[in-house]
Parts: structure tokens; C-alpha cells; sequence
């Protein structure tokens, strides 16, 4: 199964939509560095749908440019922004709840 084909909290909660799946994304591999290529895949999104919203993404300071490879473009999110830093937040806490909640299934089950 892969990433976009998952069920999450997260979309749950905030809908499924391209946005949410490429912040998504984005959320989870914060650390990394990726392309628009690599982002719309991990999203499961298409390239052209990803292009549509990126100048907006880009504008709003939510993701920064890191390095380029060849005529790549390598990015990842802001964390100096301050909207970043909570929305990081509120996905960690979500996760935690998520993952709380599943526990507590499986011991119920065992």
C-alpha cells in the first residue's frame, strides 16, 4: 500500500485533497529535501495539479528553494515560518493520537 492510498487522520480531518496531500507530504519528510517530481508522486497527485498550486505555495513562504541537482529544483518546508512551525505541530499531535488510538485497539484485541 502505498502512501497517497492510505487512509490518515490528518486528511480525515482536514479533507482529502491535493493541498493536504502535498502538505501532507511534506509534513512527514520535513527534514528532506524534494523535488516537484518527488513531491507530487509521494502525494499522489499529478505534476500538472501540483504546477497549479505551486506559485501560491511558493508565495505564501511555506516551503523553501534548498539546492538544485541538474534542472531540478530540490525544496522543503519552511520551518522559520511561524504558520509552518504550528501546522508541524498540530501533525505531530495528531499522529500521536492516531497512533495512541491504534495501540489501544490491538490490546483490545490481544
Amino acid at each position: 500500500m502505498k502512501f497517497q492510498d492510505e487512509k490518515t487522520l490528518f486528511r480525515e480531518l482536514f479533507g482529502d485533497t491535493p493541498k493536504i496531500r502535498v502538505f501532507e507530504y511534506l509534513l512527514e519528510g520535513r527534514e528532506l529535501d524534494h523535488s516537484i517530481g518527488d513531491i507530487a508522486e509521494g502525494a499522489g497527485i499529478t505534476r500538472v495539479t501540483l504546477f497549479r498550486m505551486w506559485d501560491a505555495i511558493e508565495k505564501s513562504k511555506l516551503i523553501v528553494h534548498t539546492r538544485n541537482i541538474g534542472n531540478a529544483k530540490l525544496c522543503k518546508l519552511n520551518m522559520h515560518n511561524p504558520y509552518v512551525r504550528l501546522l508541524a505541530d498540530l501533525f505531530d499531535k495528531i499522529i500521536n493520537v492516531d497512533f495512541q488510538e491504534k495501540k489501544k485497539e490491538k490490546q483490545l484485541v490481544a
